[in-house]
């Protein structure tokens, strides 16, 4: 059997799932929130037209792939989404993810990125890497509950919100390659550190 683009997953409290066209209402929600968004290169959507261009763009063209995850993170009380996880089948196998701030502090994101993880690297991944702003260390928390290390530090001009971030590097690796670094964002960017203590 081959593999399947987004299979639905579940934890002890949730349901990963593909968002469908009747989610539209609840991305809305989760996209909308300036302080959801604080730290994602993307501006906060400001109605359910830019809604459904952002469903249509970046979930449903994804799912027509031969493989993918972009979940939707549900309560199985409901199945509405609450949130979004996801790893790119690009090169840099980057997970992300993000969370209505009702749900905050609750170990949602943990819970759906072990499941999550755990798909991937059954899937045949050999790591992951995630980034998060400097100015956002709870995200770099989540990375290491997800047995995720810090590897170094970068600076990029982060568009359309026009601005320069420093970010940290995570990753996590499957196949006892311990040495193994993604470069890329490194070698991309003439501004690169390793920070001590992180």
């Amino acid at each position: 059997m081959g593999l399947v683009n987004t299979p639905t997953l579940e934890t002890a409290r949730l349901r990963l799932r593909k968002f469908t066209e009747g989610d539209i209402d609840a991305l809305f929600s989760i996209y909308r929130d300036p302080e959801v968004n604080t730290y994602l290169p993307w501006l906060p959507l400001t109605s359910l037209d830019q809604a459904k261009a952002f469903f249509a763009e970046r979930y449903a063209k994804v799912y027509e792939q031969p493989m993918g995850y972009r979940y939707a993170i549900c309560l199985k009380e409901d199945d509405v989404p609450i949130g979004y996880i996801n790893v790119s089948t690009e090169d840099n196998h980057d997970l992300g993810y993000g969370l209505h701030k009702r749900f905050w502090h609750r170990g949602i994101v943990t819970e759906a990125g072990k499941a999550v993880i755990e798909q991937v690297q059954k899937d045949g991944f050999f790591y992951i890497t995630a980034t998060h702003d400097v100015d956002n260390p709870r995200s770099g928390e989540v990375m290491k509950r997800l047995g995720m290390q810090y590897q170094y530090s970068y600076e990029e001009r982060w568009m359309p919100k026009d601005k320069t971030v420093i970010f940290r590097m995570y990753q996590r690796n499957f196949d006892g390659e311990n040495d193994r670094v993604y470069r890329k964002y490194w070698d991309n960017s003439s501004v690169h550190f390793v920070e001590e203590n992180i």
